[in-house]
């Protein structure tokens, strides 16, 4: 937490002495609180320049020192759209790692990248968009509907993972320096926001209040709670019939009344023209400018605050009210050092060494080793002998960079295919050879095939295929799209599944699927054919060199899957129906065809010896029964008395990230409380209930279809409240 009041301590004293020149303002004596200077310093501007500063664009405020400030950055899973950094694997990974605490690293080498990135552009006077230390990063919105083009963007479908992985990001990229912020988190789409994309700027996601409090929010007020994130941004659509970036439901009674959140709150860019134009909530840019002020959103991505003069002519809206906007905005610029003399932030020092560093590409590959999840190995096909005699390499992404960068990405020249990966992995003696064989997206327009006998002769052939960013994102991004970025077919390209078969029609050799993609891709029709199947994700710079180490066994892979993988679109809702009954692991009934939680290992893991004592504390014995280090994610779930049938079936409430050595056993505890198995009732409270409640320990979701699918069996026992 920010010490408003701590600015009068030694070290900032000093600093302040230290300044050669005496400040010229008031407002920029550092020996001062930020509040006392906030204030002094809004009492000097005029009302244009007041509200100037509300704008995402900030123009600069020549007679009082200010300069220009962009508050517009991303940092999804890197420093975004602003040149050289370390790209980290797509966000949807970080779930897949389950492991919070590497994420919270990635958060670390992000804002270190960030600062060194910001001191450079401040030397030559760059102050543009994505410049600044403002990143509207991360995305934790629930991933309900596996059509959505940005769920790539989230942690998955479950709000407990989805908190873990978010608080930990959070704490990485904001520091813990007590008087400085790093660089500012933002919480976003706040809330409710999961597609369709082609109607975010119009509908209205009617939920009821417990999905609401048990779904959609939790990660929320984990972040703002636990993480004390610095910025929330307000989602497109309205919730509940008030728009997002207008609700004082959600901005004021629950963010700011119910949860403490002390920080700015911006708009997701052009959301309050919204309100007039698709909403029609409204009928001018300055009731939607007023409506969106006295709701409580700081900052308006957009222009629509540009007529808050006239808004303020109309009456709609106080001065007083834009001088308080304007602290809540100004605060977190003060608290991330703009205003203090260079040298007095410590993280003024970060130099430009650290971006894209070996360091943090080694922590890009540890990631993306960490999120490949393995969901089938018949016969132990893999890993492959890095001496074997003849491979073959097909599919159009294996060669492919796009595959490796998913979606709000950097850029860097040390990209590694997952073709690079696999070339330098096996031996100089392999005959190795690669043709895409395929087109990504349609038929081929050359009839002539001279690619899949060859790759159905050789010892084994890896067939690298899957989607990109060029068929799933956000609403203009996915250029091969035909729903605006949404998938509304889940299954992989129809050309890709008729390749995949003729190859396996003309040979029985070993045939490794290799898939990248953001989100579940459904092919019923190919597990059976092949002999493995890997998911990769977008697996970021050192994506090639992570799958290379999995497939010829340098790592066991250990990823697990952060979301439900469906057979198919029939098994899911309507896309536009934001109520949870039937969707994702925790409210499914129908069969999926990869569970939640699921991932295979090159080992095999024994759970025994559960226990519950009676502070609701948890051990379990983990022990690696195969020869085989490996890690594992121990997975703890309860099932509850259910009131209804729209109660979770499975709820996740801890998990742990464990390393084993072969024959190795380790103890571990979960330490649980009463409200651990507490309930959402119908008006979004919890509460509860006394029953029958159960508690598994295992490696996927404790269901049927894991342990056909071939994860360790699961271990239970219950406990009576």
């Amino acid at each position: 937490m920010i010490c408003l009041s701590c600015k009068t301590d030694k070290k900032n004293i000093d600093a302040a002495e230290n300044t050669s020149t005496k400040p010229k303002f008031e407002w920029q004596n550092t020996a001062l609180s930020y509040e006392k200077r906030i204030d002094v310093l809004i009492s000097e501007m005029t009302l244009e320049e007041k509200t100037s500063q509300l704008l995402d664009v900030c123009p600069p405020i020549e007679r009082l020192n200010i300069p220009k400030y962009n508050w517009w950055n991303e940092a999804l899973h890197g420093v975004a759209r602003n040149g050289r950094a370390t790209v980290f694997p797509q966000a949807i990974a970080f779930g897949a790692t389950f492991d919070d605490a590497l994420i919270k690293r990635v958060g670390t080498a992000i804002s270190d990248e960030a600062r060194a990135k910001y001191n450079e552009a401040i030397k030559v006077g760059n102050r543009s968009r994505y410049a600044g230390l403002t990143f509207w990063s991360p995305n934790i919105n629930i991933f309900r509907d596996a059509r959505w083009g940005r769920g790539q963007e989230t942690y998955g479908e479950d709000p407990f993972l989805t908190s873990k992985i978010g608080v930990a990001f959070v704490k990485g990229l904001q520091g813990n320096d007590p008087n400085y912020i790093k660089a500012a988190a933002c919480a976003k789409h706040y809330a409710v926001h999961s597609g369709p994309e082609e109607f975010r700027h119009e509908f209205n996601a009617v939920v009821n209040k417990k999905d609401l409090f048990e779904t959609y929010l939790p990660a929320f007020e984990a972040l703002v709670k636990e993480a004390n994130v610095e910025g929330v941004m307000g989602a497109y659509n309205r919730t509940l019939g008030e728009p997002c970036c207008g609700s004082p439901y959600l901005l004021q009674d629950i963010l700011r009344d119910d949860w403490g959140f002390k920080g700015y709150i911006v708009s997701d860019c052009g959301a309050i023209s919204d309100f007039h134009r698709f909403h029609k909530v409204t009928q001018t840019p300055e009731e939607s400018a007023a409506l969106a002020l006295k709701s409580g959103t700081t900052i308006n991505c957009g222009n629509v605050y540009s007529t808050l003069k006239s808004a303020l002519n109309q009456k709609l809206i106080t001065t007083e009210l834009i001088d308080k906007r304007l602290k809540e905005s100004l605060l977190t610029r003060f608290k991330l050092g703009m205003f203090d003399p260079v040298g007095s932030n410590p993280y003024d020092h970060i130099t430009s060494e650290v971006v894209d560093s070996d360091k943090h590409r080694k922590l890009a590959r540890e990631v993306a080793q960490k999120s490949i999840v393995l969901l089938k190995n018949k016969n132990n096909v893999l890993p492959l002998k890095k001496d074997i005699r003849n491979l073959y390499v097909v599919g159009p992404s294996a060669s492919s960079e796009e595959v490796l960068l998913g979606n709000y990405y950097g850029l860097t020249s040390t990209t590694q295919t997952i073709l690079d990966g696999i070339v330098s992995k096996v031996s100089l003696g392999t005959t190795i050879n690669y043709k895409s064989g395929v087109l990504p997206f349609r038929k081929n327009v050359n009839p002539i095939d001279w690619t899949t006998g060859e790759a159905a002769s050789a010892d084994a052939c890896i067939a690298v295929m899957g989607i990109s960013g060029l068929l799933e994102g956000e609403e203009g991004e996915a250029l091969a799209s035909s729903d605006k970025g949404d998938r509304t077919s889940l299954k992989l390209p129809q050309n890709q599944i008729d390749f995949i078969k003729k190859i396996r029609n003309n040979g029985d050799k070993p045939l490794i699927l290799v898939l990248t993609g953001g989100s579940p891709i459904a092919i019923p029709e190919l597990h059976d054919l092949v002999d493995a199947i890997v998911f990769v994700w977008y697996p970021g710079e050192e994506g090639g060199n992570a799958v290379a180490d999995v497939l010829f066994g340098d790592v066991s892979p250990s990823g697990k899957l952060p979301i439900t993988f469906p057979k198919s679109v029939d098994q899911l809702p309507p896309y536009e129906d934001y109520n949870m009954k039937g969707r994702t692991y925790k409210y499914m009934t129908q069969e999926p065809l990869y569970p939640f939680g699921f991932g295979l290992t090159y080992t095999s893991i024994e759970y025994k010896n559960l226990d519950v004592d009676s502070n609701y504390e948890v051990t379990v014995d983990v022990t690696n029964t195969g020869n085989t280090l490996s890690d594992e994610v121990v997975q703890l779930y309860i099932s509850s008395p259910l009131s209804n049938e729209i109660d979770p079936i499975f709820d996740l409430k801890s998990f742990k990230r464990i390393t084993l050595n072969p024959n190795e056993t380790k103890t571990l505890t979960f330490k649980l409380n009463r409200k651990t198995f507490n309930q959402f009732n119908e008006n979004g409270e919890s509460v509860e209930r006394n029953g029958n409640y159960t508690i598994y320990i295992s490696g996927a979701l404790p269901s049927q279809r894991s342990l056909d699918l071939g994860a360790s069996k699961f271990i239970k026992t219950n406990i009576k409240l």
